[in-house]
């Protein structure tokens, strides 16, 4: 998911800003070097650790950002975050509960801890779910951004795209 982050431009980039573009670990305008050999060092560098018994970190993505018909974020703002990263910290701990789906586990509605806070079910549904035709999209996205770094490009990359392709389509 990092090597195809969409973000969207600022003033440390060239261009426009507040466009949204392929932007790999937020990272294109701070690398010194060949984007797809930085994707290769970490994957080769997250292998050897693996492989030599080390403990890997969880991984979480979230996407705070997400807006209703009118435009207006769904999710209540930072203060709210927390109660997603209790979650996490949970996951990490063998404690929290969750769904599976093309990308990985998700909170359920009941896994989170609202006290305090007026948000309904739907507005939950609204943020977790999975919009398979802009997935689709999304896709084509990642493939322009791989064709783009294909030089160096490691293999696994493609491979994993392959797989959410085809657990999207399921």
């Amino acid at each position: 998911m990092a090597a195809t982050m969409g973000s969207e431009t600022t003033a440390a980039q060239a261009g426009a800003t507040g466009v949204v573009r392929r932007d790999p670990f937020a990272m294109l305008p701070f690398c010194g070097y060949n984007m797809a050999e930085y994707f290769g060092h970490w994957l080769d560098l997250g292998h050897r650790l693996q492989v030599g018994g080390a403990k890997l970190p969880g991984i979480f993505c979230v996407n705070w950002f997400r807006t209703d018909e009118n435009g207006k974020f769904v999710w209540p703002g930072f203060g709210d975050n927390m109660r997603v990263l209790a979650w996490m910290l949970g996951r990490l701990e063998g404690k929290a509960q969750g769904v599976e789906h093309v990308f990985g586990t998700s909170p359920r509605y009941e896994d989170l801890n609202w006290n305090g806070l007026d948000f309904p079910r739907a507005s939950f549904e609204r943020i977790t779910s999975i919009d398979k035709e802009a997935w689709s999209r999304e896709f084509q996205l990642h493939a322009e951004l791989f064709q783009q770094l294909s030089h160096g490009l490691p293999p696994a990359l493609s491979r994993v795209k392959a797989s959410f392709e085809k657990r999207l389509a399921a």
